[in-house]
């Protein structure tokens, strides 16, 4: 699906922070298909990965040598400068002030109140992500955490979200929603997961064939941490990229 703009609210954009873009980036031409640019030391050798020409997402150095490689997820708002101070009113934590991306957006860095990182993204001559919800595209972002009421009144505080729940318990799944439709999802953090690690931001790649994609991760150097399983909207696989990012791959029930 091209996209010409996104709503307050919605998520709009995916990067991969990341020690070695380059090798990054020949791992995920190789799995999705994406071109990759070096914009330069201008922009801080920062890669624009496109799919047809149509920007699909960011991949870029890692700023801090000690962090491991995560790929983080940008919603889009109005006005990035009164994110700030809704994030601290519901008690989250900022860790970047807005600050303008050359003339492309204006963007911050924030994390909830139990540690999951997310951006947020102020379209100015970039609206994100150009080209989504297709083959070898960015499709969802899904909050993994330990608090889910919590978690429901600290979003629904700073993007104004509402949400539908089903099922339970730990089983239950969240959908988050703006003007009534879904723009990501939400689930309760996963037996075994160590306790000191931070809920976070799960993303959601969509692609043709979840088994061949999980054996073309293998062969690039990549590996598996769970699945593939058999989920409602199709098959679904959790995986790393050779530098130990991880994001998640779906293929949709009704993509074949």
């Amino acid at each position: 699906m091209e996209m010409e703009r996104y709503e307050h609210g919605v998520p709009s954009w995916v990067d991969l922070s990341t020690p070695d873009p380059e090798a990054a980036a020949a791992f995920y031409q190789g799995l999705f298909g994406w071109d990759t640019e070096d914009l330069g030391p201008d922009a801080g050798n920062y890669r624009m990965a496109t799919l047809r020409g149509k920007q699909v997402a960011g991949i870029g150095p890692a700023q801090n040598p000690d962090q491991p490689p995560f790929w983080t997820s940008y919603v889009n708002v109005d006005d990035a400068d009164a994110i700030p101070v809704r994030v601290a009113a519901a008690g989250g934590t900022t860790f970047l002030e807005p600050f303008d991306v050359m003339d492309a957006g204006r963007m911050g860095v924030f994390a909830d109140p139990r540690g999951a990182v997310f951006a947020v993204w102020q379209a100015k001559a970039s609206i994100g992500a150009q080209l989504v919800n297709e083959i070898g595209t960015f499709s969802w972002s899904e909050l993994v955490t330990s608090d889910p009421e919590g978690s429901k009144a600290f979003y629904g505080d700073v993007f104004g979200w509402g949400e539908e729940t089903h099922g339970e318990g730990p089983g239950a799944y969240t959908e988050w929603k703006v003007a009534g439709r879904s723009v990501g999802g939400m689930m309760s953090r996963p037996p075994g997961m160590p306790e000191q690690a931070p809920d976070f931001w799960a993303v959601y790649f969509t692609v043709s064939d979840g088994a061949e994609t999980v054996a073309r991760v293998a062969e690039l150097g990549g590996g598996l941490m769970m699945g593939p399983m058999e989920v409602e909207p199709g098959t679904i696989a959790v995986v790393t990229d050779p530098q130990g990012a991880a994001f998640n791959v779906i293929q949709l029930k009704d993509a074949g």
